[in-house]
């Protein structure tokens, strides 16, 4: 009896080779840091590691924008920041 599993989850869609290369191409150049690179010069484990640097440095800049702004309204007047307020919800 083995105890290997199946690598593909029951009713998960099959996805081909040539389909895993072309999404981790079009992951590829959304990253400013290899957006530039050969495709085939880049691992896919590269692009997706960098994938996850990009994202972890846009959460911290959305975290730091987010205090800025805080800060900024909190240092207004209260008619200033419900403007604010209001511009940001359209």
């Amino acid at each position: 009896m083995s105890s290997r599993r199946s690598r593909q989850p029951s009713g998960s869609s099959n996805i081909s080779d040539d389909q895993i290369k072309d999404l981790v191409s079009k992951l590829q150049q959304l990253l400013p840091e290899i957006r530039h690179t050969r495709t085939d010069k880049v691992s896919s484990a590269k692009v997706l590691q960098e994938t996850c640097n990009y994202i972890r440095s846009l959460h911290r800049e959305v975290d730091d924008l987010s205090e800025r702004l805080s800060e900024l309204l909190a240092t207004t007047d209260t008619a200033q920041a419900a403007l604010i307020r209001n511009l940001l919800l359209q």
